[in-house]
């Protein structure tokens, strides 16, 4: 037979919601949570779906947070990437991993768990988007936002993103690097390249800026993050033909950096090294995200041990990976944070797929965390 939790998933899974569209996925989860006596409220803002619900009065405050939108398809899939199918025990689908499997297990559990204790302590909650795959402007920051101007306390969050490696539950996610972009556009002098002294040549000009950039040691890391990356992604310049000497180029880098270092000092250290050489330049910044960590305490340590009671692992901490929207709410709602889901090897690739098994098990791990927070 079908367990509610495989076939919530499969219902996730069906449903096309390529980001930014959610297509009905939190229609689904709130019809749910509200037979269960969830109060919800749903915030759109733009194009964005985004719904908050919430069951009790008291503290504790524990949220779910997910995401409902998937990232495009792509490539030539073994099976119908929104038919999902079950195949000798794995489930098929696009979203199965990131993260619809996730937030089958997390509404099961929660549904359990009210029903077993139905005047429980503290209170659930559930802050689900679906901007996460996007640009996430007007997704869960955005409902962060307005739960902030609203006074709404939240103390713990556990975000249900795809966090193990080899097995349920080996890695906890209890932070992230921030992220930090940059556009360098270096300006030279566009010439004939048989006259050099007639042009400036910036790609020259480049090279020795870049090479500074890319052996500063920014930080040294510390327990919980490595040191500061600095990388870059793209540079561009040139008209495409061997004879001309351009009068530009664009270089595009990221820092992904740790607690040690913060957005507007690492700003300034770049204009500092850019400003030692003689050429002209301008550059524009985005900061997409906080780094975030939730040190070992009540949060971390009722994870790991839901972990070991279901599986007989030891759960390893890491702050790898790129971003998450746990960079918005923790700083934003000053809540303790943890990543926490199934196996992260197939995500948005083509064929992404989950264990049947692991979204039974992650069920009941969500249900003793809940069980051990909340109570």
């Amino acid at each position: 037979m079908t367990s509610d939790t495989l076939q919530l998933a499969k219902d996730l899974i069906a449903i096309d919601s390529i980001t930014p569209n959610d297509n009905g996925c939190q229609r689904l989860m709130i019809d749910r949570l509200k037979k269960v006596g969830f109060k919800v409220s749903s915030l759109k803002f733009g194009k964005v779906d985004n719904f908050w619900a919430w069951h009790g009065n008291y503290s504790p405050v524990f949220v779910f947070a997910g995401h409902t939108d998937v990232v495009p398809v792509g490539g030539n899939w073994k099976t119908d990437p929104f038919k999902p199918e079950v195949i000798n025990g794995i489930l098929y689908g696009r979203g199965a991993a990131d993260m619809k499997g996730s937030l089958a297990s997390m509404m099961t559990a929660t549904e359990q768990f009210v029903a077993d204790f139905p005047e429980h302590k503290g209170s659930i909650g559930f802050l689900i988007t679906s901007d996460e795959e996007g640009p996430a402007i007007d997704g869960t920051v955005r409902v962060c936002e307005h739960l902030k101007a609203q006074g709404q306390n939240v103390d713990y969050c556990l975000v249900g993103e795809p966090s193990s490696t080899q097995y349920l539950g080996d890695v906890i996610k209890n932070g992230r690097r921030g992220s930090l972009n940059g556009r360098l556009t270096l300006i030279g002098k566009q010439g004939h390249i048989a006259y050099p002294y007639l042009a400036n040549n910036p790609i020259h000009l480049a090279i020795p800026v870049l090479d500074a950039l890319c052996n500063e040691l920014w930080d040294e890391g510390n327990d919980y993050f490595p040191a500061t990356s600095f990388q870059i992604s793209n540079i561009n310049s040139g008209t495409g033909v061997s004879n001309i000497i351009p009068s530009t180029v664009e270089v595009m880098f990221n820092f992904r950096y740790s607690t040690e270092s913060n957005y507007k000092d690492l700003q300034q250290r770049v204009l500092m090294i850019l400003n030692q050489y003689n050429f002209e330049y301008k550059i524009d910044w985005e900061h997409s995200g906080y780094p975030f960590l939730t040190p070992k305490g009540d949060l971390v340590n009722v994870c790991i041990e839901a972990i070991k009671s279901v599986k007989g692992i030891d759960s390893e901490l890491s702050t790898s990976g790129g971003t998450s929207d746990g960079r918005f709410i923790a700083p934003i709602l000053g809540a303790q944070v943890v990543e926490l889901g199934p196996l992260n090897a197939t995500i948005h690739q083509v064929d992404e797929c989950v264990r049947v098994q692991d979204l039974e098990d992650l069920s009941i791990i969500y249900y003793k965390i809940l069980k051990n927070i909340i109570l």
